[in-house]
């Protein structure tokens, strides 16, 4: 602003207190900033004067303007604007108070819980199914941004989510899969949703933790290099002690098994990853002693969410723990992988494997192996084969063996994965997914490719052992598809008609 021009008044103000930017101030203008349109303004009170120069940063960041900052004592005052001043609209005259009360959080999405447990539909020998994530339509991504944001309640973001499920669901029946997901359509990534259902955590852009960090324009500029869209994707900031009022992923399944006679398979962030995930130094030390502490919660709300989704009808809960590959396929000479957010730092691969066992087999632990299972993949942010990790199963088959869940569904098409005949190392009594086409190919596999790829596996398992998937979903981020959905669909369909080979 020209000095002596007036600063315009602000649309929201909250006080920070003494909080620093590594000390939750962030989260608070996060959340505050969120629900107002471009050229929005927001006052920050705060005491604290290391915000002198944090606050500034993030702004640069972020790409929103710092407009104004005065300072009277200890007292500070800066004035931000969303985006750029020059896009700020003189805000519109209130709307008349409406008649009825607005819904409450997750009056949608919560349901009481079961009195009795529904029976879980069978899974045949050589099921086809999707690994999790499905390509979202444009709408369906517009609205994601818009509840993330507050700008659009919950109520109208499941009704368009249901929207999208339908489409789903119908696009693998066409497939002739025997599995369904409901393509993970209400959720920003395969992980970091996780934040909007649980109490004390919510989603942060990337962007936001740059500042909290030892060297910001070298993360910055290796998140770039990745292909990941820092300014788009979310990573959950923890500032409370983790608790689930409400289901994770229940209502997923209920709207997805509402649509669909088929089996449902429900994909969940493993506790290894979740671990990865929600404990950054720069924010959760604030609330939890260490790693372990917040893990010990993480095992609880799963374990709690595993139990509801078992009672509710799910024919397979599958933890997905990708980032076991980046501990023992990560090293001092290796590129880094991003791993959907996995920022924190890992201990080395004999801690980090034997930590990654003990948590998931505190989850699961005395409740149904055979629909349970656990998926790992190698990097599925980008269909850029050059980035993603590589190596064979050698040095995580003895973990893998050593949980306790009934299914393994793995990458095993793309050549980054080894050799499947290592998976005869895995318990007899469990099933084996074989990854038999690579969602990163823009190319339908032939029918005679995918079967010879069955064939080898049924010689190596027995055919009622095997599940055959893709190596990956087809979308782990909502807003960077690997592929489009009409590929999504070929590919299954290609599976399927694969498998009736060996079911004739």
């Amino acid at each position: 602003m020209d000095p002596g021009t007036a600063a315009p008044t602000p649309d929201v103000r909250f006080d920070g207190g003494d909080l620093d930017c590594g000390n939750g101030l962030l989260l608070l203008i996060r959340r505050h900033i969120d629900p107002l349109a471009r050229g929005g303004l927001l006052e920050v009170r705060s005491t604290e004067i290391s915000v002198d120069e944090d606050l500034p940063a993030w702004c640069r960041m972020t790409g929103n303007e710092l407009v104004a900052s005065t300072r009277e004592g200890r007292q500070r005052s800066f004035l931000i604007c969303k985006g750029a001043l020059a896009e700020r609209v003189p805000p519109a005259a209130p709307a008349p108070p409406s008649s009825s009360p607005p819904p409450r959080m997750g009056e949608a999405a919560t349901l009481p819980r079961r009195a009795a447990p529904l029976a879980a539909p069978a899974i045949p020998p050589l099921a086809v199914t999707g690994i999790g994530s499905w390509p979202r339509p444009r709408w369906m991504v517009d609205a994601m941004h818009g509840y993330v944001q507050g700008r659009l309640d919950e109520r109208a973001f499941h009704e368009t989510a249901d929207d999208a499920v339908r489409l789903v669901v119908a696009a693998q029946q066409r497939a002739g899969v025997d599995m369904v997901t409901d393509g993970e359509q209400r959720r920003d990534s395969y992980a970091s949703f996780v934040a909007t259902r649980l109490d004390n955590c919510q989603l942060v852009p990337l962007t936001d933790l740059l500042p909290l960090m030892e060297h910001p324009e070298a993360f910055a500029a290796e998140l770039r290099a990745l292909d990941v869209p820092a300014g788009e994707v979310r990573h959950p900031g923890v500032f409370g002690r983790l608790h689930r009022s409400r289901p994770i992923a229940v209502h997923e399944l209920d709207f997805a098994r509402s649509a669909t006679a088929l089996p449902v398979k429900l994909a969940l962030p493993g506790p290894y990853l979740l671990t990865r995930t929600m404990w950054m130094e720069c924010i959760a030390d604030n609330v939890y002693a260490s790693r372990e502490h917040i893990a010990a919660d993480i095992v609880r709300v799963l374990r709690e969410e595993l139990i509801d989704l078992l009672d509710a009808g799910a024919a397979m809960v599958q933890f997905d723990e990708p980032v076991l590959s980046e501990v023992v396929f990560s090293g001092p000479k290796s590129r880094r992988s991003f791993m959907c957010g996995a920022l924190s730092e890992s201990r080395g691969p004999e801690h980090e494997l034997g930590f990654a066992r003990e948590l998931m087999n505190a989850v699961v632990d005395a409740l149904p192996r055979e629909r349970i299972g656990v998926h790992v993949c190698r990097g599925n942010w980008t269909p850029d084969e050059s980035v993603a990790l590589s190596g064979s199963y050698a040095p995580l088959v003895d973990t893998l063996a050593a949980m306790k869940v009934g299914a393994y569904l793995l990458e095993m098409c793309t050549p980054r994965a080894g050799e499947l005949e290592i998976l005869r190392r895995l318990p007899d009594d469990a099933r084996i997914g074989v990854g038999v086409v690579n969602q990163k190919d823009p190319a339908v596999e032939t029918v005679d490719a995918i079967a010879a790829r069955i064939g080898h596996a049924i010689d190596l398992f027995g055919r009622d052992r095997l599940l055959l998937h893709p190596d990956c979903g087809f979308a782990t981020f909502a807003d960077n598809p690997i592929c489009p959905a009409s590929i999504a669909e070929a590919k299954l369909g290609a599976i399927v008609l694969a498998a009736q080979r060996y079911r004739r």
